[in-house]
């Protein structure tokens, strides 16, 4: 492995300080909840070692979300993160190819590049509205592609494919004798009518998700991934157990919680952010500076700056954080230009999220 941090990371709120920023516009996730939000109370639970594929329980719980998935079908894993590096780190080696689509969260693009293996991006364009070519993913597949990979709501355009688009990636995969991953982390909070589970719909499809971005619990690091090929999960366990052996008893206790009441939770931070989205979206009608893709999902958007070459854009930056106070996601984070970012509108507090937005067009003015 050849590690490197990711600018993401680097630059990331926490990182810069969350006392230097006015309006945190950077964030990916809806507002960070505290346990007497969400009205809970620790017990005294013993600290042991848990089970290793996480708690059956809460394991049986995130199997309801799909017909045909059972508790043995889920792995706990420390965010989606922790998922997402089990599954390259043990699907992929130097001498294995992945297809990739960019831009995309980090992690799904650096594991592999640390890995070793040969990756072919497939770059999404705002042209053609970030959606999936299939034609040129199916021309990418070789003998030695062993993982294509994905995400739905897409990180960091929140556009979303229909489930005909879905099954036809299911169909590539198997057609081509490599697997899918499907990261599906901001599933819960679509605004359409949801696809279904990737996992569910067969053996070699790998969804990954967390209680991080809807539920608004990042510091759980509580995620999962999800397959029905019952040699898998043993080679993701076996990954599990030597990075972990386990998960957290505290973690997986409040993530049964918060799952038993994830109807509860949810409708009203849905209902929150179709609001949110709504306020953006009649912001960037009436910003001449700024076009974009709508998106179906999530709570990020990535719009891209018109009129603006790469040295305007890095004199945008300068102006937001320093005068304004106010932080984004440059493009360069998604290994993009610096004329497109990431937009978080669920984190804010309402007021926040509108002051940031007169921000960015004012900085995109000056």
């Amino acid at each position: 492995m050849r590690y490197a941090r990711m600018p993401i990371e680097v630059e990331s709120p926490e990182e810069y300080g969350y006392g230097r920023i006015r309006y945190n516009l950077a964030e990916s996730s809806v507002a960070d909840r505290s346990l007497s939000d969400l009205n809970l109370s620790i017990p005294d639970l013993t600290l042991l070692y848990g089970e290793h594929r996480g708690n059956e329980g809460l394991r049986a719980l995130i199997a309801t979300e799909a017909p045909g998935l059972v508790a043995a079908d889920v792995l706990i894993t420390s965010g989606a993160a922790g998922a997402l590096f089990i599954i390259a780190t043990a699907l992929l080696h130097p001498q294995d190819h992945l297809v990739v689509l960019r831009p995309n969260y980090a992690t799904n693009l650096e594991t592999p590049r640390a890995i070793g293996c040969a990756v072919t991006h497939i770059d999404l364009t705002f042209e053609e509205g970030f959606k999936i070519d299939f034609d040129k993913l199916a021309a990418a597949v070789t003998t030695h592609t062993r993982l294509i990979s994905v995400t739905c709501p897409h990180n960091p355009t929140g556009v979303m494919y229909s489930e005909s688009e879905l099954r036809l990636l299911v169909e590539l995969a198997r057609k081509t004798g490599c697997y899918l991953l499907v990261d599906e982390t901001y599933r819960d909070l679509s605004y359409g009518t949801s696809l279904p589970l990737a996992a569910s719909l067969a053996a070699h499809v790998i969804s990954v998700s967390s209680l991080s971005k809807a539920y608004g619990v990042p510091g759980l690091r509580l995620g999962w991934l999800i397959t029905k090929d019952p040699r898998l999960q043993e080679l993701f366990l076996a990954a599990k157990e030597q990075i972990s052996i386990c998960g957290s008893v505290i973690d997986e206790w409040v993530a049964h919680r918060i799952l038993v009441e994830r109807t509860r939770i949810l409708e009203p931070i849905r209902a929150e952010m179709r609001r949110r989205l709504k306020v953006v979206s009649e912001w960037i009608a009436g910003e001449e500076l700024l076009e974009w893709v709508p998106p179906q999902g999530g709570v990020v958007c990535f719009p891209r700056m018109r009129g603006h070459n790469a040295e305007r854009a890095a004199a945008f930056y300068r102006q937001l954080t320093e005068t304004h106070g106010t932080h984004v996601g440059p493009g360069h984070w998604f290994e993009m230009p610096d004329t497109y970012f990431r937009l978080g509108y669920g984190w804010p507090a309402s007021r926040d999220l509108e002051c940031g937005l007169e921000a960015i067009s004012a900085a995109l003015r000056a």
